[in-house]
């Protein structure tokens, strides 16, 4: 095995993967490379601000592969975005693999590992399951929709390498897709199953425990932190990649739902494997919680609702005699055991958030609490439920725990300095302020058992004073909530005219996208798509191919557009995002903030609104020949005592407020 003295060090094997992929050598790529060498060689976490056009992809994995080889150790990357995964397995890393081999003595080696319910399971597809008459047993070869997609799948399984999801198309709706999947609860274990050894899910980790990179998803690195059953192979090294979605999916993974419909469900699969009125007393607490619940109006639960509380210790206690009379596994054939397992599995769930409600409230003070808890209103019109949540105030102890006090990491994304540093994000990640972390003179006495870390903005290839315009249109009035005011929507007309097209708008809602896309489309004489007329993916390749056409839609559209060239000359955003203010959790993270002395509007909401104003407004400069207007309709970037922060988050465009400079520059650009 090569040691780190016999391998080209990281700047050697930097240049040759740029040199192969046809691309140059960039100071910021050099910076933020070897930044990452550092942190690995260390242990000292960084989190690395790297601008689109970076490269950051090669600046984290050549260290990465690097350290891998070296010490003969696997290297986690965790990615947000399907997309992000793609480009990584299906070609950063394959270039990477077929440069690096002559100058690293092998191949390094790499392999995307997702959660168990995205690959197929042969066991549950052959019959396995057979708990739940009422949701699950149905004639797979049955002339119906889904009987055809089994049928499908049976066919598909016949051939696949890999089971994956994702390599199935076209896809198969998620009712369907769950008739032949299995959560890690569910599962029976490759040693107990009678076709463990062909097991997907299991080929997958046992092919991610030999390679060197591992390529996986937040979701899958929160649970593998989160709830103490490893489901990556062992690691030193952790890079997550989007890490500003950090927080939002590791709460996702760590929030809990519980509803009546989940209750009868475990209630039935339990029907012939206990007692039928041991059941049917699971079944009954469940109808009494729905009553309960429908009584209650929507919102977050400051203290236990006495009626929810009898409702909730029914439902536990009910569940406790259940699992009593379930008792221990015993040996029993393929096909019991499954249902047996899947069963158990619901009954847990059911169990555990309810004992998690309930406990919610132990602490009197609610800023010092684990655990928000709120009812919400899901479901389309006429068949709305009621849904009990419970989610972790912060997750920042969590992550400081179980991510960082375990494994180097290393954090990246185009938006981490919000309002010109780290701090913010830090402190969601459960990290010390910057000059905490570095024992600098502002925290003369620092934790001693705060992690060490430091931060890095390695910038941008882009000239963003040169290339773009920061417009903001501070003669308009303050947003309001009846929509887009007239004087919004003519401030759109104009700059869309101006562009000739090639607008992509970014609201804050979906029906102020359609309310701006109806106004608009008799007024403008280029092309206007509104997202929900088509797949969000071909919205955008039209948008693309069309340089004449304007794109208005939400919140997907702020972060998943990549479109360089003159297509795109112009983004609008009608107002500063910021989250809901009736969000049950938003809204408890504030006053807990405010509570231990801080700014809760500041440290969550004007976060919140930062991260994604800069994502949105990044959708600008995305090639190196890129010029246009970022325009912000909202005139609070401009006045408010927090649009200093917002505006110190954004991309450094040239700034100004005077619309006629704006629309002259545009027509400018239209004309070349």
């Amino acid at each position: 095995m090569p040691t780190a003295t016999d391998l080209p060090g990281v700047a050697e094997l930097l240049e040759a993967a740029v040199t192969a992929v046809g691309g140059q050598r960039r100071e910021g790529q050099d910076a933020m490379a070897q930044a990452v060498r550092k942190a690995i060689t260390s242990g000292e976490h960084v989190a690395v601000q790297a601008g689109t056009g970076t490269g950051k992809s090669l600046a984290y994995l050549v260290p990465a592969i690097h350290h891998a080889v070296a010490k003969d150790a696997t290297v986690v990357i965790s990615t947000a975005t399907i997309a992000l995964q793609r480009q990584l397995v299906d070609r950063d890393l394959p270039r990477l693999a077929k440069t690096l081999k002559p100058l690293l003595g092998r191949a390094p080696t790499f392999a995307i590992l997702k959660g168990r319910r995205n690959y197929l399971c042969l066991n549950k597809l052959h019959g396995g399951d057979d708990t739940d008459p009422g949701d699950e047993l149905f004639d797979p070869f049955a002339i119906s929709a889904m009987g055809r997609q089994i049928k499908r799948l049976h066919e598909w399984a016949d051939t696949t390498d890999k089971g994956d999801r994702d390599e199935l198309v076209p896809g198969v709706p998620d009712s369907t897709w769950r008739q032949v999947s299995v959560t890690a609860r569910e599962c029976l274990g490759a040693a107990k199953c009678p076709v463990g050894d062909d097991c997907f899910a299991e080929k997958a980790r046992a092919e991610a425990g030999k390679a060197d990179i591992v390529v996986t998803n937040h979701a899958l690195l929160a649970i593998d932190a989160l709830e103490g059953r490893p489901v990556l192979p062992e690691h030193d090294v952790v890079v997550v990649d989007e890490a500003h979605e950090l927080v939002d999916r590791v709460t996702g993974v760590a929030t809990a739902e519980l509803t009546a419909g989940m209750i009868g469900a475990a209630a039935r699969r339990l029907g012939k494997l206990v007692d039928q009125a041991i059941a049917d007393r699971l079944a009954e607490a469940g109808e009494g919680l729905a009553m309960v619940l429908e009584d209650l109006p929507p919102g977050r639960w400051d203290t236990l609702p006495q009626a929810a509380a009898g409702a909730l210790s029914a439902v536990r206690d009910a569940a406790g005699s259940c699992r009593q009379s379930l008792g221990s596994e015993r040996r029993e054939d393929p096909e019991a055991a499954t249902g047996r397992k899947i069963a158990q599995a619901s009954l847990d769930e059911v169990a555990d958030t309810a004992v998690r409600l309930l406990t919610a409230f132990e602490e009197p003070d609610p800023a010092k609490r684990r655990d928000v808890v709120w009812l919400a209103e899901q479901g389309p019109d006429g068949a709305r439920h009621k849904v009990l949540h419970a989610a972790p105030l912060w997750v920042g102890g969590l992550l400081r725990e179980r991510l960082f006090g375990r494994a180097t990491v290393v954090l990246t994304s185009a938006t981490l300095a919000l309002g010109g540093n780290f701090d913010a994000l830090a402190r969601q990640w459960g990290l010390p302020p910057a000059a905490e972390a570095a024992g600098g003179p502002d925290d003369p006495v620092p934790d001693p058992d705060a992690p060490k870390w430091s931060g890095m903005d390695v910038g941008s290839p882009f000239a963003h004073g040169r290339s773009g315009i920061l417009y903001v249109a501070k003669r308009l009035p303050p947003p309001g909530r009846d929509g887009l005011p007239p004087s919004y929507l003519d401030e759109i007309a104009g700059l869309v005219e101006a562009a000739g097209g090639r607008t992509l708008g970014l609201f804050s809602s979906m029906r102020a996208a359609k309310q701006a896309t109806e106004a608009l489309r008799s007024r403008l004489d280029t092309p206007l798509l509104c997202q929900g007329e088509d797949s969000t993916m071909q919205l955008v390749k039209k948008f693309a191919e069309d340089e004449g056409t304007s794109l208005f839609g939400t919140l997907s559209l702020w972060q998943g557009v990549d479109v360089p060239g003159p297509s795109l000359s112009c983004v609008i955003i009608d107002r500063i995002p910021f989250p809901r203010p009736d969000d049950p959790l938003v809204a408890a993270r504030q006053r807990a903030t405010d509570a231990r002395g801080g700014n809760g509007f500041l440290t969550v909401s004007a976060t919140h609104a930062a991260l994604l104003l800069a994502q949105g407004a990044g959708r600008l400069l995305r090639g190196m020949d890129d010029r246009g207007v970022v325009a912000i309709l909202d005139p609070r970037l401009a006045t408010a005592r927090y649009g200093g922060f917002l505006r110190a988050s954004l991309p450094p465009f040239w700034p100004t407020d005077d619309r006629e400079k704006v629309h002259a520059a545009l027509r400018r650009l239209r004309g070349a």
